[in-house]
């Protein structure tokens, strides 16, 4: 359980007992928050504490686009990024504001007001009532408050949408498959050519299909998004990310990073799903993000300005100051192939999207972009990293050399 959450000046601090990221402040939208935020963390059993460890401090540039329904909802609340702390038993934070002349002479709060601490348990989404939510409630039945019908129907519609993301894929999977098997380039090029008959029978220019992990594979609770599936027209370029949670994770524990940030984007930030349409771990592995089928143009919150006709690929780590790995980026790679050749794209070229705003473009301005962006190039923020921004040249042309081309 969370205990003695509490507030001190600009200084957070908390003592947990949970395995799972401390998620650090959250504040009403759109409030950004203006100036340093570090934590520290204490090992589960141990009096030893890490260093202090700074923290992007604002993750909105990954959401929805303006004057969308998910944008507009009234739940968006503003965020740093998250950090994956693994097994821990305390945590602290401060915040230090970053004062202008003209913040103080308006006599302006130099912090965002309600800012407070999310603690997340990856496990916490689960019927068996383990660990917090976000918001740091019990997620157990509570017979005393909640009636048995409303349970009932929570367990239904949680079972409706857990089929309707499974059906999502089910072209390519059995309906409650764990993962999409990886097929040979022949068979990637003999399904698409099945899919697109009365077309030309030209030879398609797509990569193999490689192993994605479906939502039920990684362990998404689907009774914690937003009913219902939104798709955008096509998918004409990729945003690559990095999730800035930090590289101190074992791959076995990427389905635990993952399902702590689907909470953290649902319940702490107030999206309809995960923002990401993929994920990929240090070893490789791929992951179904947003809910609505890995080959579907499934519109995502990643790039705010640019959600639609692209997907997001969020790369789990930290990538300023250390390597992506050689792994992760043939799978960013190989991903690339596949779901941008499924739409006639080539990794290695150019193509133009309209801005739906934000601090790089106006609403409306049609911007030529690569095809393969960082983002970064959509949107000024220091995503994904300079190590894997840089990495993101060869990474086109190896996904066009996966295509054939």
């Amino acid at each position: 359980a969370r205990r003695g959450v509490h507030a001190t000046g600009t200084d957070l601090a908390a003592e947990v007992h949970d395995q799972g990221p401390a998620w650090l402040p959250s504040y009403p939208a759109p409030t950004e928050l203006r100036g340093r935020v570090q934590v520290r963390t204490r090992s589960h059993g141990t009096r030893h504490w890490t260093g202090w460890q700074d923290i992007e401090t604002h993750n909105h540039e990954h959401g929805a686009d303006p004057d969308t329904a998910e944008r507009g909802s009234g739940r968006v609340r503003g965020s740093t990024a998250p950090l994956w702390v693994g097994n821990s038993d305390g945590v602290e934070v401060r915040v230090q504001a970053a004062v202008d002349e003209r913040s103080t002479s308006a006599g302006e709060s130099p912090l965002p007001r309600g800012m407070h601490l999310e603690l997340v348990d990856p496990d916490g989404g689960s019927s068996s009532g383990r660990g917090p939510t976000a918001s740091g409630r019990s997620t157990g039945w509570n017979a005393g408050t909640d009636s048995v019908t409303t349970a009932l129907d929570a367990a239904m519609a949680a079972t409706t949408a857990a089929h309707e993301a499974s059906a999502a894929d089910a072209a390519l999977a059995p309906l409650g498959a764990t993962a999409i098997p990886a097929l040979s380039k022949a068979r990637t090029e003999r399904e698409y050519l099945a899919a697109h008959q009365g077309e030309p029978r030209a030879k398609p220019y797509i990569g193999a299909r490689p192993r994605i992990v479906t939502r039920r594979g990684w362990g998404a609770d689907e009774g914690l998004r937003e009913r219902g599936l939104v798709y955008t027209k096509m998918v004409k370029a990729a945003f690559v990310h990095h999730t800035a949670s930090g590289n101190n994770y074992r791959c076995s524990q990427a389905s635990s990073v993952i399902r702590s940030i689907y909470r953290y984007h649902v319940k702490s930030s107030g999206w309809r799903d995960i923002g990401y349409n993929f994920l990929v771990d240090k070893c490789g592995t791929v992951y179904e993000g947003r809910a609505g089928g890995v080959a579907k143009p499934v519109m995502g919150a990643h790039t705010l300005g640019f959600n639609s006709d692209t997907m997001g690929i969020a790369v789990l780590g930290t990538f300023a100051d250390t390597r992506p790995a050689a792994a992760a980026l043939r799978a960013v790679a190989r991903l690339t192939a596949w779901k941008l050749g499924l739409y006639g794209v080539n990794p290695r070229g150019k193509t133009y999207l309209k801005s739906g705003g934000g601090n790089l473009y106006r609403k409306g301005k049609n911007v030529r972009l690569n095809v393969i962006s960082g983002h970064r190039d959509g949107f000024a923020t220091e995503c994904p990293g300079r190590l894997l921004y840089g990495k993101l040249g060869s990474a086109r042309t190896t996904a066009a050399r996966y295509q054939g081309r």
